[in-house]
Protein backbone atom coordinates (compact mmCIF):
# COMPACT_ATOMS: atom_id res chain seq x y z
CA UNK A 1 0.00 0.00 0.00
CA UNK A 2 1.38 3.21 -1.19
CA UNK A 3 1.25 6.38 1.75
CA UNK A 4 0.12 9.58 0.20
CA UNK A 5 2.91 11.54 1.55
CA UNK A 6 1.10 15.04 -0.43
CA UNK A 7 -2.30 15.95 0.45
CA UNK A 8 -4.29 19.30 0.17
CA UNK A 9 -4.32 19.13 4.06
CA UNK A 10 -0.75 18.72 4.87
CA UNK A 11 -0.50 21.44 2.51
CA UNK A 12 -2.58 23.78 4.90
CA UNK A 13 -5.91 23.60 3.31
CA UNK A 14 -8.91 21.94 4.65
CA UNK A 15 -11.78 21.07 2.47
CA UNK A 16 -13.96 19.77 4.62
CA UNK A 17 -13.92 22.90 6.93
CA UNK A 18 -14.40 24.97 3.74
CA UNK A 19 -17.53 22.80 3.00
CA UNK A 20 -18.88 22.80 6.47
CA UNK A 21 -18.57 26.60 6.28
CA UNK A 22 -20.31 26.68 2.85
CA UNK A 23 -23.11 24.22 4.09
CA UNK A 24 -23.92 26.92 7.27
CA UNK A 25 -23.76 30.11 5.03
CA UNK A 26 -26.47 28.34 2.50
CA UNK A 27 -28.68 27.51 5.46
CA UNK A 28 -28.90 30.66 7.05
CA UNK A 29 -28.77 33.47 4.09
CA UNK A 30 -31.50 34.16 1.55
CA UNK A 31 -35.93 34.72 1.84
CA UNK A 32 -37.40 31.12 1.17
CA UNK A 33 -37.23 28.70 3.92
CA UNK A 34 -34.34 30.65 5.57
CA UNK A 35 -32.19 29.03 2.24
CA UNK A 36 -30.40 30.04 -0.53
CA UNK A 37 -30.36 27.68 -3.15
CA UNK A 38 -27.86 30.02 -4.96
CA UNK A 39 -24.89 28.71 -2.63
CA UNK A 40 -22.78 26.21 -3.42
CA UNK A 41 -23.74 26.88 -7.35
CA UNK A 42 -21.27 27.86 -9.48
CA UNK A 43 -22.88 30.78 -10.36
CA UNK A 44 -25.96 33.24 -8.91
CA UNK A 45 -28.88 33.25 -10.73
CA UNK A 46 -31.29 36.50 -10.18
CA UNK A 47 -34.68 38.07 -11.29
CA UNK A 48 -34.33 41.05 -12.50
CA UNK A 49 -37.06 43.18 -10.75
CA UNK A 50 -40.01 44.39 -13.16
CA UNK A 51 -40.98 47.66 -11.70
CA UNK A 52 -38.36 49.28 -13.90
CA UNK A 53 -39.48 50.68 -17.37
CA UNK A 54 -35.43 51.06 -18.99
CA UNK A 55 -33.30 49.45 -16.26
CA UNK A 56 -29.30 49.96 -16.20
CA UNK A 57 -27.33 47.88 -14.35
CA UNK A 58 -24.95 49.10 -12.32
CA UNK A 59 -22.01 47.32 -9.97
CA UNK A 60 -19.61 48.61 -7.60
CA UNK A 61 -16.85 46.63 -5.82
CA UNK A 62 -14.52 47.18 -2.68
CA UNK A 63 -12.95 46.21 0.17
CA UNK A 64 -12.62 47.60 3.88
CA UNK A 65 -8.74 48.11 3.92
CA UNK A 66 -7.19 47.43 6.90
CA UNK A 67 -9.75 48.22 9.44
CA UNK A 68 -9.27 44.43 9.47
CA UNK A 69 -6.48 45.12 11.51
CA UNK A 70 -8.18 46.51 14.25
CA UNK A 71 -10.78 44.19 14.05
CA UNK A 72 -7.78 41.26 14.24
CA UNK A 73 -6.24 43.32 17.32
CA UNK A 74 -9.89 43.42 19.30
CA UNK A 75 -10.52 39.57 18.29
CA UNK A 76 -13.85 41.11 17.32
CA UNK A 77 -15.40 40.31 13.85
CA UNK A 78 -19.26 40.62 13.82
CA UNK A 79 -19.37 44.51 12.19
CA UNK A 80 -16.47 44.38 9.58
CA UNK A 81 -19.29 42.38 7.35
CA UNK A 82 -21.36 45.63 7.33
CA UNK A 83 -17.98 47.74 6.20
CA UNK A 84 -17.79 45.80 3.21
CA UNK A 85 -21.63 45.67 2.32
CA UNK A 86 -21.67 49.35 2.92
CA UNK A 87 -18.47 50.20 0.82
CA UNK A 88 -20.37 48.89 -2.16
CA UNK A 89 -23.62 49.67 -1.82
CA UNK A 90 -23.01 53.11 -0.64
CA UNK A 91 -21.28 53.57 -4.14
CA UNK A 92 -24.21 52.11 -6.23
CA UNK A 93 -26.98 54.80 -4.72
CA UNK A 94 -24.65 57.54 -5.98
CA UNK A 95 -26.04 57.16 -9.34
CA UNK A 96 -29.75 56.41 -8.04
CA UNK A 97 -29.25 52.92 -7.99
CA UNK A 98 -31.11 49.75 -6.14
CA UNK A 99 -28.87 47.37 -5.17
CA UNK A 100 -30.36 43.98 -5.19
CA UNK A 101 -27.20 41.54 -5.10
CA UNK A 102 -24.37 41.44 -3.04
CA UNK A 103 -21.15 38.91 -3.29
CA UNK A 104 -18.24 38.69 -0.84
CA UNK A 105 -14.54 36.80 -0.93
CA UNK A 106 -12.85 36.06 1.76
CA UNK A 107 -9.53 35.08 2.15
CA UNK A 108 -7.55 33.78 5.02
CA UNK A 109 -4.97 32.05 6.04
CA UNK A 110 -6.41 29.13 8.01
CA UNK A 111 -10.18 28.17 8.13
CA UNK A 112 -11.49 29.66 11.41
CA UNK A 113 -15.11 29.00 11.54
CA UNK A 114 -16.09 30.67 14.65
CA UNK A 115 -14.51 34.01 12.92
CA UNK A 116 -15.99 33.22 9.41
CA UNK A 117 -19.30 33.09 10.59
CA UNK A 118 -19.29 36.36 13.01
CA UNK A 119 -17.48 37.87 9.37
CA UNK A 120 -20.85 36.33 7.86
CA UNK A 121 -23.54 37.68 10.62
CA UNK A 122 -22.14 41.39 9.14
CA UNK A 123 -22.35 40.60 6.06
CA UNK A 124 -25.96 39.54 6.60
CA UNK A 125 -26.81 42.41 8.68
CA UNK A 126 -25.51 44.69 5.92
CA UNK A 127 -27.28 43.24 3.28
CA UNK A 128 -30.59 43.32 5.16
CA UNK A 129 -30.04 46.99 5.59
CA UNK A 130 -29.38 47.86 2.01
CA UNK A 131 -32.49 45.45 1.22
CA UNK A 132 -30.32 43.36 -0.77
CA UNK A 133 -29.77 39.34 -1.16
CA UNK A 134 -26.21 37.83 -0.30
CA UNK A 135 -26.23 35.79 -3.44
CA UNK A 136 -22.95 33.89 -3.18
CA UNK A 137 -19.08 34.40 -2.80
CA UNK A 138 -16.28 32.49 -2.24
CA UNK A 139 -13.58 31.72 0.65
CA UNK A 140 -10.57 30.93 0.21
CA UNK A 141 -8.00 29.34 2.09
CA UNK A 142 -4.04 30.35 1.35
CA UNK A 143 -1.70 28.95 3.42
CA UNK A 144 1.44 30.83 2.94
CA UNK A 145 0.20 34.02 1.43
CA UNK A 146 -1.17 35.18 4.99
CA UNK A 147 0.49 34.97 7.66
CA UNK A 148 -1.50 33.48 11.11
CA UNK A 149 -4.66 34.98 11.58
CA UNK A 150 -4.70 37.15 9.11
CA UNK A 151 -7.38 37.80 5.80
CA UNK A 152 -8.87 39.74 3.85
CA UNK A 153 -12.35 41.03 2.61
CA UNK A 154 -13.70 41.95 -1.06
CA UNK A 155 -17.11 42.83 -1.97
CA UNK A 156 -18.89 43.21 -5.24
CA UNK A 157 -22.54 44.26 -5.24
CA UNK A 158 -24.86 44.82 -8.29
CA UNK A 159 -27.74 47.51 -8.63
CA UNK A 160 -30.69 48.57 -10.67
CA UNK A 161 -31.48 52.15 -11.77
CA UNK A 162 -33.97 53.10 -14.56
CA UNK A 163 -32.44 55.68 -16.69
CA UNK A 164 -34.57 58.28 -16.54
CA UNK A 165 -33.21 58.16 -12.60
CA UNK A 166 -29.68 57.66 -13.14
CA UNK A 167 -28.62 60.68 -11.35
CA UNK A 168 -26.22 62.94 -13.20
CA UNK A 169 -23.74 65.91 -12.52
CA UNK A 170 -25.24 67.88 -15.29
CA UNK A 171 -28.41 67.84 -12.96
CA UNK A 172 -26.04 70.43 -11.12
CA UNK A 173 -27.35 74.07 -11.12
CA UNK A 174 -26.11 77.27 -9.58
CA UNK A 175 -27.36 78.10 -6.81
CA UNK A 176 -28.02 74.55 -5.53
CA UNK A 177 -26.93 73.75 -1.91
CA UNK A 178 -24.27 70.90 -0.58
CA UNK A 179 -25.75 69.25 2.28
CA UNK A 180 -23.14 67.11 4.38
CA UNK A 181 -25.31 63.59 5.54
CA UNK A 182 -23.26 62.64 9.25
CA UNK A 183 -20.84 59.70 9.27
CA UNK A 184 -21.12 57.12 11.65
CA UNK A 185 -17.65 57.21 12.46
CA UNK A 186 -13.85 56.48 10.45
CA UNK A 187 -16.20 54.31 8.27
CA UNK A 188 -13.64 52.15 6.21
CA UNK A 189 -11.24 55.21 4.92
CA UNK A 190 -7.63 55.98 6.92
CA UNK A 191 -7.06 53.04 8.84
CA UNK A 192 -3.14 52.60 8.02
CA UNK A 193 -2.78 56.37 9.44
CA UNK A 194 -4.85 55.35 12.46
CA UNK A 195 -3.23 52.54 12.85
CA UNK A 196 0.47 54.03 12.47
CA UNK A 197 -0.59 56.87 15.61
CA UNK A 198 -1.35 53.80 17.42
CA UNK A 199 1.98 51.98 17.18
CA UNK A 200 3.83 55.10 17.50
CA UNK A 201 1.83 55.94 20.64
CA UNK A 202 1.65 52.98 21.87
CA UNK A 203 -1.54 52.45 22.68
CA UNK A 204 -3.39 49.34 23.83
CA UNK A 205 -7.33 49.31 22.40
CA UNK A 206 -8.16 46.10 24.50
CA UNK A 207 -7.54 48.87 27.32
CA UNK A 208 -9.55 51.50 25.81
CA UNK A 209 -12.91 50.48 25.08
CA UNK A 210 -13.61 53.68 24.22
CA UNK A 211 -11.74 54.26 21.21
CA UNK A 212 -11.79 50.75 20.49
CA UNK A 213 -15.60 51.10 19.92
CA UNK A 214 -15.38 53.97 17.99
CA UNK A 215 -12.74 52.58 15.86
CA UNK A 216 -15.03 49.28 14.78
CA UNK A 217 -18.03 51.40 14.64
CA UNK A 218 -19.36 50.14 11.34
CA UNK A 219 -19.88 52.19 8.38
CA UNK A 220 -23.21 54.06 7.98
CA UNK A 221 -25.50 52.40 4.84
CA UNK A 222 -27.46 55.53 3.23
CA UNK A 223 -29.44 53.31 0.67
CA UNK A 224 -32.64 53.49 2.05
CA UNK A 225 -32.71 57.24 2.55
CA UNK A 226 -30.92 58.21 0.00
CA UNK A 227 -33.21 56.01 -2.75
CA UNK A 228 -36.57 57.69 -0.98
CA UNK A 229 -35.41 60.91 -2.18
CA UNK A 230 -34.38 59.27 -5.91
CA UNK A 231 -37.72 57.98 -6.02
CA UNK A 232 -39.38 61.35 -5.47
CA UNK A 233 -36.85 63.31 -7.38
CA UNK A 234 -35.47 65.63 -4.48
CA UNK A 235 -32.00 65.24 -5.27
CA UNK A 236 -29.89 66.48 -8.03
CA UNK A 237 -26.32 64.40 -7.28
CA UNK A 238 -24.69 63.22 -4.39
CA UNK A 239 -20.98 61.75 -3.56
CA UNK A 240 -20.18 58.92 -1.20
CA UNK A 241 -17.16 60.47 0.77
CA UNK A 242 -14.61 57.84 0.86
CA UNK A 243 -10.92 57.91 0.11
CA UNK A 244 -9.24 60.67 -0.68
CA UNK A 245 -11.88 62.97 1.57
CA UNK A 246 -14.79 65.51 0.77
CA UNK A 247 -12.72 67.06 -1.96
CA UNK A 248 -11.72 64.41 -3.94
CA UNK A 249 -15.15 63.05 -3.76
CA UNK A 250 -17.22 65.52 -4.28
CA UNK A 251 -15.32 66.84 -7.62
CA UNK A 252 -16.86 63.65 -9.20
CA UNK A 253 -20.10 65.25 -9.04
CA UNK A 254 -19.53 68.60 -10.30
CA UNK A 255 -19.78 69.74 -14.06
CA UNK A 256 -17.58 71.71 -15.65
CA UNK A 257 -17.71 75.34 -14.94
CA UNK A 258 -19.21 75.27 -11.65
CA UNK A 259 -17.69 75.01 -8.00
CA UNK A 260 -19.26 73.79 -4.70
CA UNK A 261 -18.02 76.25 -2.32
CA UNK A 262 -17.74 74.44 1.01
CA UNK A 263 -17.27 75.81 4.76
CA UNK A 264 -15.61 73.82 6.14
CA UNK A 265 -16.64 75.70 9.73
CA UNK A 266 -19.97 74.57 8.87
CA UNK A 267 -18.81 70.51 9.33
CA UNK A 268 -20.04 68.58 12.54
CA UNK A 269 -17.30 66.89 13.27
CA UNK A 270 -17.51 63.02 15.36
CA UNK A 271 -14.89 62.94 18.01
CA UNK A 272 -12.55 60.12 16.78
CA UNK A 273 -11.79 62.66 14.54
CA UNK A 274 -10.86 64.93 17.12
CA UNK A 275 -9.14 62.71 18.91
CA UNK A 276 -6.95 61.62 15.94
CA UNK A 277 -6.63 65.54 15.17
CA UNK A 278 -5.14 65.90 19.05
CA UNK A 279 -2.66 63.18 18.01
CA UNK A 280 -0.54 65.49 15.67
CA UNK A 281 -2.32 65.21 12.37
CA UNK A 282 -2.97 69.01 10.66
CA UNK A 283 -5.92 69.79 8.56
CA UNK A 284 -4.57 69.35 5.29
CA UNK A 285 -3.67 65.48 5.84
CA UNK A 286 -7.19 64.94 7.82
CA UNK A 287 -9.49 66.50 4.98
CA UNK A 288 -7.08 64.33 2.06
CA UNK A 289 -7.12 60.95 4.42
CA UNK A 290 -10.84 60.88 6.55
CA UNK A 291 -14.51 62.05 6.08
CA UNK A 292 -14.57 64.55 8.64
CA UNK A 293 -17.87 63.71 9.97
CA UNK A 294 -19.41 63.80 6.38
CA UNK A 295 -20.27 60.43 5.29
CA UNK A 296 -22.09 61.79 2.24
CA UNK A 297 -22.84 64.71 0.14
CA UNK A 298 -26.36 65.58 -1.25
CA UNK A 299 -26.83 68.33 -3.61
CA UNK A 300 -30.30 70.04 -3.67
CA UNK A 301 -32.46 72.36 -4.76
CA UNK A 302 -32.69 75.18 -2.15
CA UNK A 303 -36.26 74.94 -2.48
CA UNK A 304 -36.27 70.98 -1.26
CA UNK A 305 -33.97 70.91 2.18
CA UNK A 306 -37.12 70.80 4.67
CA UNK A 307 -38.34 68.18 2.92
CA UNK A 308 -34.80 66.31 2.23
CA UNK A 309 -34.24 66.19 6.20
CA UNK A 310 -37.36 64.68 7.31
CA UNK A 311 -36.00 61.74 5.31
CA UNK A 312 -33.09 61.00 7.52
CA UNK A 313 -33.44 59.51 11.02
CA UNK A 314 -32.62 62.00 13.95
CA UNK A 315 -28.86 61.58 14.08
CA UNK A 316 -27.96 61.22 10.60
CA UNK A 317 -29.99 64.48 9.58
CA UNK A 318 -28.34 66.39 6.87
CA UNK A 319 -26.97 70.08 7.03
CA UNK A 320 -26.06 72.37 4.60
CA UNK A 321 -21.81 73.19 4.30
CA UNK A 322 -21.91 74.84 0.99
CA UNK A 323 -23.54 76.16 -2.59
CA UNK A 324 -22.80 75.20 -5.75
CA UNK A 325 -21.19 78.85 -7.31
CA UNK A 326 -19.58 79.70 -10.83
CA UNK A 327 -15.94 78.43 -11.18
CA UNK A 328 -13.65 75.98 -12.65
CA UNK A 329 -12.00 74.13 -9.49
CA UNK A 330 -15.18 72.26 -8.83
CA UNK A 331 -14.41 72.12 -4.74
CA UNK A 332 -12.93 75.05 -3.36
CA UNK A 333 -13.02 74.79 0.50
CA UNK A 334 -12.92 77.92 3.00
CA UNK A 335 -12.83 79.09 6.49
CA UNK A 336 -11.29 75.97 9.08
CA UNK A 337 -12.67 73.31 11.09
CA UNK A 338 -13.64 74.23 14.55
CA UNK A 339 -12.19 71.58 16.39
Amino acid sequence: MTINKYTYQKSGVNISAADKFVNFISKNTGKKKNKNKNIGSFGSITSIPKNFKDPKIVASTDGVGTKIEIANQLNKFDTIGIDLVAMSVNDLIVQGAKPIIFLDYISINKINIKKLKSILKGIKKGCQISQCSLVGGETAEMPGTYSKNKFDLAGFAVGIVDNKKILKKKNVKINDLVLAVPASGVHSNGYSLVRYILKKKKINLKKNKILSSDLLKPTKIYVKEILKLVEKNLICSCANITGGGIEDNLKRVIPKGLCANINLSKIKINKIFKWIKKQGVNDKEMLKTFNCGVGFCILIKPKNFKKVKNFFPKNYKPYVIGKIVKGQKKVSLYEKFLW
